[in-house]
């Protein structure tokens, strides 16, 4: 019998996701193992994790204190759904999310990133219909914003290539332009120009009727799109015409919450408070799959005004507050405490700026972006839409480090445990591929 850690087979039965697959098959990289920043690969090749899983393993991988939570959890309530009875883990798995968000009192949960956002979105569509609002039916999202891959996600975010294939999706939502301006290129953390483009909320205000638009989302950061750190104010502008209109707020932090700018969550080192906002990834370290959605008490409350033997919400997933996931979720706030994660997140984030940024004179690179533990080197193009990214990235793969490549760009959002070592090391092998040494 084969190793299926290690032997593949045929590699056709796994239908994967985002993946050229007749491609992979031509040169299959293989993971077998995973431990603090690093990736074994099945033929021994150690790669630096240069993505965090993917925007997601915040504390490293295989941290004992959270592998013998979950081990633990299984071995004595592996499963028990949460429609109309629960268990205690779940419970206390919220609480303890509340408390670390402080501006919200209650968390929905979920199963993913993908599943949030449309949670999100369904809650603020009801929460209108709750208050005799009806008629707020209008979701606005942005260009280039990914916001998973589920129905509603999908409608909201604004890259082609994720919506073509599957025709018409939400029919009312609309969309504002991107904040990535060629004046920004290069900038260091929040870039100086582009506040303005949130006015854009203001003109969809006035040509569809403010009092018709239910929701805008964003991400805090822009993500897979590219990593597009928002204009100095332009966060706080939106926040500004929501209150003026009566729109709800709501920013997805799947990839920026759990410490990725040196703080629980990217609102909070912003300074804004969003009605709604998306959680995944980070949220158990990605050892276990799942989700949720903060919401404020005023939202809350909106839903209590019916008898008190209807549901208050006519959504759920089987596995919402799966105890597996509740244990991994409680297990890995304690890491990020008691391993001071996030404050080692915030003294490594000047010093991941100065290694990107010292790649600002390699041949190709027209433009870098970073804010927190995120960053993106963006490439002119030379040939197929995509392919310096894709070619960069395999060249990396095969010094010892993985990223993402996006389009013509690469983007990285590696564990928040890394040191100075780390980052030189990363710098190391960037600036080894990019010019050619």
């Amino acid at each position: 019998m084969n190793d299926h850690t290690n032997v593949p087979n045929d590699l056709d039965s796994f239908w994967m996701p985002f993946t050229a697959s007749r491609g992979f098959k031509q040169n299959p990289r293989m993971i077998a193992k995973a431990d603090g920043i690093y990736y074994w690969a099945v033929d021994g090749h150690k790669v630096i994790d240069g993505t965090g899983g993917l925007w997601s393993c915040n504390a490293g991988h295989n941290n004992p204190r959270i592998v013998e939570a979950i081990q633990k959890q299984a071995a004595s309530l592996d499963f028990a759904h949460n429609f109309n009875q629960g268990h205690p883990i779940a419970f206390t798995a919220a609480s303890r999310l509340v408390e670390l968000a402080r501006d919200f009192d209650h968390i929905f949960f979920t199963n993913s990133g993908s599943e949030a956002v449309d949670t999100a979105l369904k809650i603020a569509l009801a929460y209108h219909s709750a208050r005799g609002e009806g008629h707020r039916r209008i979701l606005v999202g942005r260009q280039k914003a990914y916001h998973g891959i589920n129905f509603g996600g999908l409608s909201v975010g604004g890259i082609g290539l994720n919506k073509g294939q599957f025709g018409t999706l939400y029919p009312s939502a609309v969309h504002m332009r991107h904040t990535l301006l060629p004046e920004n290129a290069f900038s260091r953390g929040l870039p100086e120009h582009g506040a303005y483009l949130a006015d854009e909320l203001q003109q969809l205000a006035e040509t569809h009727g403010g009092h018709n638009i239910a929701a805008v989302i964003v991400e805090p950061i822009v993500g897979a799109g590219g990593v597009f750190p928002p204009p100095q104010g332009y966060l706080q502008r939106l926040r500004e015409i929501c209150d003026q209109h009566g729109i709800l707020l709501i920013l997805d932090e799947v990839i920026t919450g759990f410490g990725r700018m040196g703080e629980a969550f990217a609102h909070q080192s912003f300074g804004i408070k969003p009605d709604l906002v998306t959680i995944a990834k980070g949220m158990t370290n990605a050892t276990v799959p799942m989700g949720g959605v903060f919401a404020t008490q005023a939202i809350r409350d909106a839903f209590l005004q019916g008898p008190e033997t209807m549901p208050d919400l006519f959504h759920g997933y089987t596995y919402s507050g799966h105890p597996l996931a509740a244990a991994a979720a409680i297990a890995t706030l304690d890491v990020y405490r008691d391993e001071g994660i996030f404050e080692n997140a915030a003294n490594m984030m000047p010093v991941w700026e100065d290694m990107l940024h010292s790649l600002r004179d390699a041949p190709g690179v027209v433009d870098i972006r970073n804010a927190g533990i995120l960053g993106a080197i963006q490439f002119g193009s030379e040939g197929a839409v995509g392919a310096k990214g894709r070619a960069t990235y395999e060249k990396l793969w095969d010094l010892g480090l993985s990223v993402r490549p996006i389009g013509d760009s690469i983007a990285m959002s590696p564990p928040l445990t890394i040191t100075e070592n780390d980052v030189a090391e990363i710098g190391d092998i960037l600036g080894r591929v990019l010019r050619g040494k």
